[in-house]
């Protein structure tokens, strides 16, 4: 595995501009230097609610094969090499979106550092508790909850089901994924109440009527992982299912985003996931960062960040990551670049509304 550097070899860089900013920890700057939000009454007004959610799943040191440390490592790394840009002006499109949007960091949801070495029920939904608390707190300032996190529940179903609490009418779903995620139930726990890696779809829609397969967009996946009644289901069910192999061969990038506005169709809000497996071995980088969960064909980083970018400016009620692959200093910039067009779509669509 790559060796990440540390903080101290990060702040000698040439390319971080100061070693002046808001800070969470020591080691852990705010998200792209945004102010601290460390209290409620600070994420109000906020257009984007930054919200970490140091989450691994299962029992043990290690999850699919890599140190779960690594893992819960994400949420300081992302931030870390977000202070290598020097704010929130993006190039690309010549708009600075602290121009136009308040952006806070909430910091990391205090999750207990045993959730994530003991598998249990109870401990699980703890976590899941906590992670929906400060999503809720987001929701309720009118802001757009930005989670950070690694495993399911607490960077999917967490954040799915207090949006459509708040939403309370119909919401439609883009999600990338390697995996569906839309087993009938975890495999870890075996558990009708967790709702865990290999579920959190399935048990999102049967908890939330306000989604609706037929306002699902569901993209990346490839290959012979999945069972045929699975993926059969949701697209009877009228499903728009983008695999990797009909982005390659027939739709193209301008073909995906086309197709995104079948979540939006008849729904008063979109849900926004982003499960970076999707990149599989066809990232910046080697797909074995990802251990067993790598994947040949995968979606590239440009492909990502451009759909959440689109997703941004069509709007978006709020945007999860999770298996962000470890130990990579440029999979972690992969999210903030994600991350930030992200907003740069929402700070465009703020900018040409004003002009009407």
């Amino acid at each position: 595995m790559p060796h990440y550097p540390t903080w101290d070899q990060i702040l000698a860089g040439k390319h971080w501009r100061t070693t002046h900013f808001p800070r969470i920890r020591e080691d852990m700057p705010t998200f792209l230097g945004v102010p601290y939000a460390i209290r409620e009454e600070d994420i109000q007004g906020a257009d984007v609610v930054i919200i970490g959610s140091p989450f691994a799943a299962g029992w043990g040191k290690k999850y699919s094969g890599v140190d779960k440390a690594e893992w819960l490592a994400a949420t300081t790394r992302v931030r870390q090499q977000s202070i290598r840009y020097r704010g929130g002006y993006v190039q690309d499109m010549d708009i600075d979106i602290f121009e136009h949007l308040k952006v806070v960091d909430y910091g990391d949801v205090d999750i207990p550092i045993e959730a994530s070495y003991e598998g249990t029920v109870e401990r699980i939904l703890e976590a899941q508790d906590a992670v929906e608390k400060r999503v809720k707190q987001a929701l309720n300032a009118g802001a757009v909850p930005v989670v950070i996190g690694q495993n399911s529940p607490c960077a999917s179903y967490a954040v799915g089901r207090p949006i459509a609490q708040h939403v309370k009418g119909p919401v439609g779903m883009v999600s990338l994924d390697t995996h569906w995620d839309a087993f009938p139930y975890d495999w870890a726990t075996k558990n009708d109440h967790i709702a865990g890696s290999t579920n959190w779809k399935d048990k999102l829609l049967r908890d939330c009527p306000e989604y609706a397969i037929k306002n699902l967009v569901e993209i990346g996946e490839r290959g012979m992982l999945e069972e045929a009644s699975i993926v059969r289901r949701f697209l009877r069910e009228g499903c728009c299912f983008m695999p990797m192999w009909k982005i390659r061969t027939e739709l193209g990038i301008e073909g995906v985003v086309k197709n995104l506005d079948q979540a939006y169709q008849g729904t008063d809000a979109v849900y926004a996931h982003f499960d970076m497996d999707v990149l599989g071995g066809a990232g910046p980088t080697e797909g074995d960062l990802l251990g067993e969960l790598a994947e040949p064909m995968g979606m590239t980083d440009y492909e990502a960040i451009r759909i959440a970018y689109e997703v941004g400016r069509k709007g978006c009620a709020g945007l999860s990551f999770l298996c962000i692959p470890p130990g990579s200093a440029i999979m972690y910039r992969v999210i903030v670049y994600a991350l930030t067009y992200f907003m740069a779509g929402m700070a465009k669509r703020k900018q040409e509304e004003g002009k009407l």
